[in-house]
């Protein structure tokens, strides 16, 4: 029995829809009204079109910064232990607007059911504080690298559809 071999690009593709459910949580990088950066992480949940949720306090400087400036950064990191080379590790960023999901609706109750499921109880807790919202961070573009010279641009447009950067394309990112 003969089985389909993939191709490389298939085998990188796999890769990329597969790699955010290996990282439970994600950096982001917030600018607050003065222009200053602030970087943070927190955990997340992604649905199949790409859009990141993130569950965060009020309190939280990266929630004040979304406010003033719904532009995130955002990056999905191979963690240390597992990279076989600390300055090769496999990572994803996109860069991202962030929408606040109303609280209580249809939609807010959708994705804390899903935060409930990935990461239990802690969501029952999270979800009396008045102060946690929920923001939908919509990807525009991106880059998924997985080596040294294995690097692939995400569009907006299709977010599933990589194309392997060279040095054609380097500056569409």
């Amino acid at each position: 029995m003969n089985l389909p071999v993939m191709s490389q690009f298939e085998k990188v593709q796999a890769e990329y829809e597969q790699f955010p459910q290996e990282v439970a949580s994600i950096m982001i990088s917030t600018v607050n009204q003065r222009g200053i950066p602030n970087a943070s992480y927190t955990p997340f949940v992604m649905d199949e079109f790409k859009n990141i949720y993130i569950y965060v306090s009020g309190l939280s400087s990266h929630t004040t910064n979304i406010q003033v400036n719904p532009y995130v950064g955002v990056l999905l990191i191979e963690d240390e232990a597992k990279s076989s080379n600390i300055f090769a590790r496999r990572r994803l960023n996109f860069d991202c607007t962030a929408t606040l999901i109303e609280r209580e609706t249809e939609h807010w109750n959708q994705i804390v059911e899903q935060f409930q499921a990935r990461f239990g109880e802690i969501i029952e807790i999270l979800r009396g504080l008045a102060d946690f919202r929920i923001f939908q961070l919509t990807p525009t573009k991106g880059r998924f690298v997985i080596g040294f010279g294995a690097a692939y641009n995400i569009s907006g447009d299709n977010l599933n559809q990589l194309v392997a950067v060279t040095k054609d394309n380097l500056s569409n990112s």
